[in-house]
């Protein structure tokens, strides 16, 4: 019996995208707790790769996800829809998350005497709640802290949202076609490897771009062709033997690409776990589970294991407010709207 092709498996319905989504946002906080609590060590992820932590590899996993899925939902929706969609999805959990940030926490833990008259402050606001930019600290906030960061995680969301308009630019041109697509993928992933070859080492920044658009581009990649690509596991066990071969050595990147996509996608439709269909608590976590974290070693400062316990519990709640107060009610709106826009064609 041959495996199933990517379509197959995403057409039968039942998937483990928001279990996968979860699970590495949990990873963020897990991933993040020694740099957080100031504890020498790495967590079992670093440990495994002798690559990347729990938090990088999390969000590769974020980006070949949002990477399949928003290609799926610009195939289905009009421009206009598309936008929206993204829009209501990202920008109501985003700005209340920051909003509180500034208005509750700052004032509540700062030091500073200027908070209010500061432009930091107010930068804060606007660059995180309009994705223009990521700034990541406030007046007098945490700053007795390892990191001084108030919410650290923010930094992939302005780029997430290029690449969904990169993506919409791309469906215009009419380039997400498998012809089309997958040599111009080819080109830039070889490309943007052959600059990181070049201008090694790069800045951190520079890196982190790459990699998440790698990701983001290949999860696009596997919808294009997902008539065409199956989801077997032999190739996945092979290249996780290619991976722990590979493994402490300059070569180690290749085949961990090749796994976190791929492995990535068979995760997310073929194993039969425990499905997550209406509460989605993933984005919520990864919002709040830095200041969590942050309030947690102000609070009740201990070891990596105690910070991340605890800013599991509390990111979880947090989550539950956004998503029950603000993350589903924007999603029935965009239900609303979709039915307003369709009535009107």
């Amino acid at each position: 019996m041959k495996a199933p092709t990517i379509a197959e498996a995403w057409a039968s319905g039942r998937n483990n995208f928001n279990a996968l989504r979860l699970v590495a946002a949990w990873m963020v906080i897990y991933g993040h707790a020694w740099a957080i609590t100031g504890t020498a060590g790495q967590d079992v992820i670093t440990w495994l790769t002798q690559f990347k932590f729990a938090g990088a590899v999390a969000v590769d996993l974020f980006f070949v996800i949002s990477g399949f899925l928003i290609a799926a939902s610009l195939q289905r929706n009009s421009v206009r829809n598309y936008l929206q969609a993204r829009a209501l999805r990202i920008l109501p959990a985003l700005v209340t998350c920051v909003a509180l940030s500034v208005f509750v926490l700052g004032p509540l833990l700062t030091t500073a005497r200027d908070y209010w008259h500061s432009p930091q402050t107010w930068r804060y606001l606007l660059l995180n709640a309009s994705l223009w930019s990521t700034t990541h600290t406030l007046p007098g906030v945490f700053e007795h802290l390892p990191y001084t960061a108030v919410n650290g995680s923010l930094w992939t969301l302005p780029g997430e949202a290029r690449l969904y308009l990169a993506l919409l630019v791309a469906s215009l041109c009419g380039v997400l076609t498998p012809p089309r697509y997958t040599p111009l993928w080819a080109l830039a992933v070889a490309g943007a490897y052959a600059f990181a070859v070049w201008r090694h080492p790069l800045p951190e920044m520079w890196t982190n771009a790459l990699w998440c658009t790698a990701c983001f581009i290949t999860g696009t990649l596997f919808w294009v062709n997902r008539t065409r690509l199956r989801l077997q596991v032999w190739p996945l066990l092979g290249l996780l033997a290619i991976a722990a071969a590979a493994r402490g050595t300059v070569w180690f990147h290749l085949p961990y690409f090749a796994l976190v996509t791929y492995g990535t996608l068979w995760l997310a439709l073929i194993p039969t776990l425990p499905q997550i269909r209406h509460t989605d608590l993933s984005y919520g976590v990864y919002l709040y589970g830095w200041p969590m974290a942050q309030l947690v070693q102000t609070y009740s400062p201990g070891g990596p294991l105690h910070n991340m316990l605890a800013a599991t519990v509390l990111a979880l709640l947090c989550a539950a407010g956004s998503w029950f107060a603000i993350e589903r009610p924007a999603l029935q709106w965009k239900r609303r709207l979709n039915v307003s826009n369709a009535s009107t064609r």
